[in-house]
């Protein structure tokens, strides 16, 4: 008799990578088929196509909770006959009123990659001597500049850009605030789709010694010296992307009021 099986739609940033990741080290130094109490086998989904795939064949709306990210399928090959798979739904809200307003994940997972905004600070130093060629690399990487200004930042607003596990060391924190105060700073709001990850993959390591190793072409490897004078900060995640924007550009972006824009309150 077939043992059941779990099937899980999962998301969360960067999903396909994070739950190969997962996965690899659950089955690290496994060399048979689990039995008995063991760990279970397990497969997901490589790419956003068999995801979709996959997620109507097990789910449908109302099983799915909605929110703003990728998702992916995990599921376990045990059982051949699928149609006795029973389903369990894991929702914040019930009620009629709450899948009246449920988006429709099936129909985001087709849309493909929407619209983000990023936020990306050019150091001082840096942005008076290279800013054409910076321009010109956003372009190529089609990004649309949404929002400009050159400040001056006060020191709250230097230490709210550094990294949590460098408010740990006060003396990094003095030098990262002192330098970030020391001139005038160029923001850029930035959008194209998934800007948030496209961008970070531009800037690269914090440390431009490692950026250089690991990719010459890395923005930190050509414009940084140093890990505080390291040529640019970008939003690190989207949460922080959508904080920094409110905390940059409080009276708006000069862009096309975009479904991410609208729900940010941006």
């Amino acid at each position: 008799m077939s043992s059941p099986v779990l099937v899980c739609a999962l998301r969360g940033i960067d999903a396909f990578r994070a739950l190969g990741a997962a996965l690899e080290a659950w089955t690290q130094g496994r060399d048979r088929p689990s039995t008995g109490d063991s760990l279970p086998q397990a497969l997901m989904a490589l790419t956003p196509e068999v995801t979709f795939r996959q997620a109507i064949l097990f789910f449908t709306e109302a099983d799915l909770v909605t929110g703003k990210a990728h998702f992916y399928c995990l599921y376990y090959p045990q059982l051949e006959e699928y149609t006795k798979l029973m389903q369990i739904c894991f929702s914040p809200l019930v009620g009629e009123s709450w899948r009246c307003r449920a988006e429709s994940l099936f129909s985001y997972l087709q849309a493909g990659a929407q619209v983000l905004c990023t936020v990306l600070l050019i150091k001082p130093g840096v942005w008076s001597r290279r800013l054409p060629r910076i321009l010109r690399n956003l372009h190529l990487e089609k990004f649309s500049v949404v929002g400009m200004k050159h400040l001056e930042l006060g020191a709250a607003a230097a230490c709210a850009l550094l990294p949590c596990e460098l408010l740990q060391d006060p003396a990094a924190v003095d030098a990262h605030c002192a330098y970030l105060t020391s001139g005038t700073a160029l923001v850029l709001c930035l959008q194209r789709p998934n800007a948030v990850k496209k961008l970070m993959d531009l800037l690269g390591p914090e440390d431009p010694q490692l950026a250089q190793a690991l990719d010459p072409c890395l923005w930190r490897a050509q414009y940084g010296t140093s890990t505080v004078q390291n040529g640019f900060y970008g939003s690190r995640s989207y949460p922080m992307a959508v904080r920094d924007v409110k905390l940059f550009f409080p009276e708006g972006l000069c862009c096309a009021q975009c479904q991410t824009v609208q729900e940010q309150e941006v």
